[in-house]
């Protein structure tokens, strides 16, 4: 972002990062420290809507492992995670274990 005159006061405006309450990135912001005018940054805005609107969709849910047969186990999927996905019968997935304690599953 450059550095610019305040366009109330004429004065120049100094950069600042903004943190926004539940996001990891900030915002870079133009403020003027004479009148208190601010603008924001709209790539960096967007980056910080973005981060919040992922976690926002998150959906996490308690599930019990079934046993299928003899030495297979697994587990049915909750309706809202069925419906947040939009999954169907047979529909391939994709299953990785990257750690002992978490499994990822992707669609398509």
């Amino acid at each position: 972002m450059k550095i610019k005159k305040c366009p109330e006061c004429g004065n120049l405006m100094k950069q600042v990062e903004v943190a926004v309450e539940d996001a990891e990135n900030k915002i870079q912001s133009l403020q003027c420290p004479k009148c208190g005018y601010f603008e924001f940054d709209k790539k960096t805005g967007m980056n910080v809507v973005k981060e919040l609107e992922e976690k926002e969709q998150a959906l996490k849910i308690k599930q019990k492992i079934v046993k299928l047969s003899h030495k297979r186990l697994g587990m049915y999927f909750n309706k809202h995670i069925v419906e947040s996905l939009g999954l169907k019968p047979g529909e391939d997935i994709s299953v990785s274990v990257p750690s002992k304690k978490k499994i990822i599953i992707e669609v398509g």
